[in-house]
């Protein structure tokens, strides 16, 4: 996904004051931070809730999705998580090459459990769905059919063939949607898993599709959710998630509105479950240490429904730490004109320290100790900064130090035993320290000799 570039002359900016824009919020914990997670799927075996998830293995500052795998994890309470590492591969499909984005599991009449992905094959064309299965939720999985299910060649095919989603209904009829570009399809497949059970089709009434398909039942209603990118979800070129009711499994379906605003990433992929009576949204942001557009992270939050079955907006709640740097209002010493203050709070994932895609803070021409500093209308408790520096190579660099401040009421000090305030490019630089409460934090910056100091974003963790 393409981000927006506005930059934003701020010469009002440098008597200190710019209003915080309305980014995405903070949400849950990730389900892990030993590696990174994407576009999750779910599926509930028993007792047991398994979350199917891509792999972003992209370096800090990468600018493109680097994912070779997939991974597993399990869950008896939906809230602690068990890696069960990767249990597929673009190597367990022989005729693959390369991108192991997005897939679902869903359990076959068989009860055998399919994998179905988002893979590049080697032959023409580019994304193909494939499908491995296997005995178990955790398999070992094998290629299932030998070559790609969908591809380019498939008559009716989508734009992008990426994002499978698969249904069982009822009478165990097996539908699967996917697609991108704007290109939503569907088809039957029949009882094998494996084989089209007729044309594919283009569903009518999804409003604003782009990717990301997920479709599931209750109370006789059928359940379409999906990415959607348009004017309605803001901050530009952020995705939310949009979801449409129908009657029957191929539509028609009627837009039904946004229940899931953009996130921290770019993209935004939902997955929808009932686990012990409690409904949850799985979805992935940025919100990991480190995290970025191509460094994502799975997490989940409860949803609840309206009494005419109707989806309430899912609330990203702060397992993970609320970056309460959204609701703040940002000051600073000072501010170069040509240069935003209000960039340093937008919730952008700079892709490298040299990323205006936002705007930037920058102090050029000053020398020396230079401040930035939230302010909140009420007490804000406050356990750590990520710090994202701008080094444009152009009288910009990266700091000599920094050190975080808090306003105990009648002062700023430094807040107690805090770790190294960092100083690296192209990452998010973390200072932890015990939790202070306070209606203002000042982050003081002292610069190279001959070198001015930026910030492209700066979080301030609950």
């Amino acid at each position: 996904m393409i981000r927006s570039a506005p930059r934003i002359l701020a010469l009002a900016v440098a008597l200190g004051l710019l209003p915080a824009l309305a980014p995405p919020a903070s949400a849950a914990a990730p389900i892990t931070t030993a590696v990174y997670t994407a576009d999750p799927a779910a599926l509930v075996a028993g007792d047991t809730l398994y979350l199917y998830t891509g792999h972003d293995e992209a370096p800090a500052g990468g600018t493109g999705f680097v994912m070779r795998d997939w991974h597993v994890f399990s869950s008896t309470d939906a809230t602690t998580f068990t890696g069960h590492g990767a249990k597929l591969s673009v190597s367990s499909f022989p005729w693959a090459g390369a991108d192991a984005w997005a897939g679902e599991v869903e359990r076959g009449p068989d009860g055998r459990y399919y994998w179905y992905v988002s893979v590049n094959g080697n032959g023409p064309g580019w994304m193909n769905i494939g499908v491995a299965v296997g005995d178990s939720p955790l398999g070992p999985f094998t290629d299932a059919k030998g070559g790609p299910l969908i591809s380019d060649d498939t008559p009716g095919s989508a734009p992008l063939n990426i994002d499978p989603t698969v249904f069982v209904d009822d009478d165990g009829q097996v539908y699967m949607y996917w697609g991108s570009y704007w290109g939503l399809r569907a088809a039957r497949l029949r009882p094998d898993m494996v084989t089209l059970d007729g044309p594919v089709i283009t569903p009518q009434g999804v409003s604003n599709f782009w990717e990301a398909p997920w479709m599931f039942k209750r109370d006789g209603v059928y359940y379409l959710a999906y990415a959607a990118n348009d004017s309605g979800c803001s901050p530009p070129n952020h995705a939310c998630v949009r979801y449409a009711t129908a009657s029957s499994p191929l539509g028609p379906w009627t837009h039904r509105g946004v229940v899931l605003d953009p996130v921290s990433s770019t993209t935004n992929h939902p997955a929808i479950i009932e686990f012990k009576g409690q409904w949850y949204m799985v979805y992935h942001n940025a919100a990991a240490p480190g995290g970025g557009d191509f460094r994502r992270s799975v997490t989940l939050d409860k949803l609840y429904w309206n009494p005419d079955g109707t989806m309430r907006k899912v609330v990203q709640t702060t397992g993970g730490g609320a970056n309460l740097a959204l609701t703040a209002t940002p000051y600073t010493s000072y501010v170069s004109p040509w240069e935003t203050l209000g960039a340093i709070n937008d919730g952008h994932r700079p892709a490298s320290s040299a990323d205006r895609g936002h705007g930037a803070y920058g102090n050029w021409d000053h020398q020396g100790t230079e401040w930035i500093e939230y302010r909140w209308p009420a007490p804000q408790t406050v356990r750590s900064v990520e710090t994202y520096w701008f080094d444009d190579d152009l009288g910009i660099d990266l700091p000599a130090s920094c050190q975080v401040q808090y306003w105990n009421g009648g002062a700023y000090v430094p807040v107690p035993g805090q770790a190294a305030c960092g100083v690296a490019a192209d990452t998010f630089n973390v200072t932890a320290f015990p939790a202070v409460t306070t209606t203002r934090l000042r982050l003081s910056i002292t610069s190279r000799p001959g070198h001015s100091t930026g910030v492209l974003e700066w979080r301030a963790l609950s």
